[in-house]
């Protein structure tokens, strides 16, 4: 029975030790906890109209690209879903950067939408057909940005096409 007391007391003391340090386990020479990760992402892609000789027209795809077009990232997990507006720039190219945690979602949780052309004689979904089809993200790399990493992903290319072809007017 004594002996049964004085182990109850060996394994109790490390409790009591614990909760005297006020749960600052690091003083007891185990590692402080890892800090919070920022982690965000970049996806990038560029929107062009195929078949029609726009300024920036590019031969080898018979496409032009597309500037000003709408574009917006789309993650959705369970209830949870964050959706980043973007804007296709100069050459159809666009990068949108998130500044919100992402670490609840997959990067197959996500997809980016470029719901209709800016140039309405080009606006026919040509890749992927249909408006509602997402592109799905393709990884990269990792990029260091000073405020934490940045998962960078490529869409490539989301094609329009005119409804008439040869006529882009």
């Amino acid at each position: 029975m004594a002996l049964l007391g004085r182990c109850a007391l060996l394994i109790s003391l490390p409790a009591v030790l614990l909760l005297s340090l006020g749960g600052r386990a690091s003083g007891m020479g185990l590692p402080p906890p890892p800090p919070m990760v920022n982690f965000s992402i970049g996806v990038q892609g560029v929107v062009w109209c195929k078949s029609c000789r726009y300024p920036g027209y590019f031969p080898p795809m018979d496409a032009s690209p597309l500037p000003g077009a709408e574009v917006y990232l789309r993650c959705k997990h369970g209830r949870r879903a964050l959706t980043v507006p973007g804007r296709s720039g100069p050459g159809g190219y666009f990068l949108i950067q998130t500044s919100r945690q992402m670490s609840s979602f997959t990067s197959q949780q996500c997809r980016l939408y470029v719901p209709s052309s800016p140039e309405r004689a080009c606006g026919v979904p040509a890749y992927p057909s249909g408006r509602n089809k997402g592109l799905p993200l393709k990884f990269q790399e990792f990029v260091n940005r000073g405020n934490g990493l940045q998962g960078m992903y490529s869409v490539g290319n989301r094609l329009f096409r005119p409804k008439y072809p040869g006529r882009c007017y």
